[in-house]
């Protein structure tokens, strides 16, 4: 058994689509539009064979981080240390919010935390 997929509700698609493409290598389909219900959605495809899908409605309304139940981060492995280092300070000086790291956990993970273009939290790890 594997995950097939993981998906995330998303107010820019092209923007949420163009991030994870540039810095994540992620492919992405053609859109998805379905007009009568007001959704539309991207698959993105990673080297591992993992996928996100990003996905938009009309009516779907973000509350904060901090106050839902739910799914916490997305963890990506870059392969070592000092690609964390280099994703990190990457992502810094293109201006997205650095929230901790990179640092090894009490649990033996060494990773960064930082956020989307939409707050959403990705865990880089080795």
């Amino acid at each position: 058994m594997k995950i097939e997929h993981v998906a995330i509700w998303v107010k820019d698609l092209e923007v949420m689509k163009e991030f994870y493409e540039t810095y994540f290598n992620g492919k992405a389909n053609s859109k998805y539009h379905n007009q009568v219900k007001g959704f539309e959605s991207y698959f993105l495809a990673f080297e591992s064979g993992a996928r996100l899908e990003i996905m938009r409605k009309s009516g779907i309304n973000q509350a904060a981080a901090s106050e839902m139940i739910g799914w916490a981060h997305i963890a990506i492995s870059l392969g070592s240390k000092e690609a964390v280092n280099e994703m990190t300070e990457r992502l810094i000086n293109d201006g997205y919010r650095h929230n901790n790291g990179p640092r090894l956990t009490g649990d033996g993970y060494y990773e960064s935390v930082m956020e989307d273009p939409e707050g959403n939290l990705i865990e880089l790890t080795v």
